[in-house]
């Protein structure tokens, strides 16, 4: 049995990082007393969409990434978000450390576009933990793995996804297109004088939904 247990506190955005970051932090406990040096600590971040539920609004949402309500018994399943890492200082017994989580807006991402969809209540995520521990035994020092079989759920409140992306991108958002879409889009921009990349969508959405003759 593994010697080992991990946590996850609490998940929260980081104001001040150069670029959209959660910040997850960690509580890990040794049981064996032994006295930790430093554990090179990796982790992969998966998103679990069967462990929560959707309402009408959500699940329009979530159609382009697991089809119609009635198939979401073969199609809900844990993804891979995001991987990460850290370097967890020494301890005895347990110790608390920050693990960052980099994320981003653009919406070809699967977990980006699985927590835009989202309304409100929790995200399920699970953390993966993996890496090299190294320990202080009687002739120096000694390197182990962390064990396969530590992992930590999380329900991480939407509203905290939420507040980073808001945070980076006030009031907006980001779309990434191909550059033969981006010329098309600036032509027509161009040929009707539109003053913005907003007006622009606006007035190709509303061409769209205008009933064909």
């Amino acid at each position: 049995m593994s010697g080992y247990r991990f946590t996850v506190l609490d998940v929260a955005a980081e104001p001040y990082a150069v670029a959209p970051q959660l910040t997850a932090r960690l509580r890990i406990e040794e049981t064996t007393g032994r006295r930790i040096h430093a554990i090179a600590l990796r982790c992969q971040v998966r998103i679990e969409p069967q462990r929560r539920r959707y309402d009408e609004g959500e699940e329009d949402g979530l159609r382009g990434l697991f089809g119609e309500r009635s198939r979401w018994g073969d199609t809900l399943k844990p993804f891979l978000w995001m991987q990460a890492n850290t370097t967890v200082q020494g301890f005895t017994g347990h110790t608390e450390t920050d693990l960052a989580l980099p994320c981003t807006y653009d919406l070809d991402v699967i977990g980006t576009r699985y927590l835009h969809a989202l309304g409100a209540g929790d995200a399920p995520l699970d953390f993966l933990f993996s890496g090299t521990i190294f320990t202080r035994g009687g002739s120096g020092f000694e390197v182990e793995q962390v064990p396969w079989a530590c992992e930590a759920r999380y329900a991480m409140p939407v509203a905290v996804w939420r507040e980073m992306i808001a945070s980076y991108f006030p009031n907006s958002g980001w779309l990434r297109v191909g550059s033969d879409v981006l010329a098309d889009l600036a032509a027509f921009r161009a040929r009707h004088d539109l003053i913005s990349w907003d007006e622009t969508m606006q007035r190709l959405l509303s061409a769209a939904d205008r009933p064909a003759p």
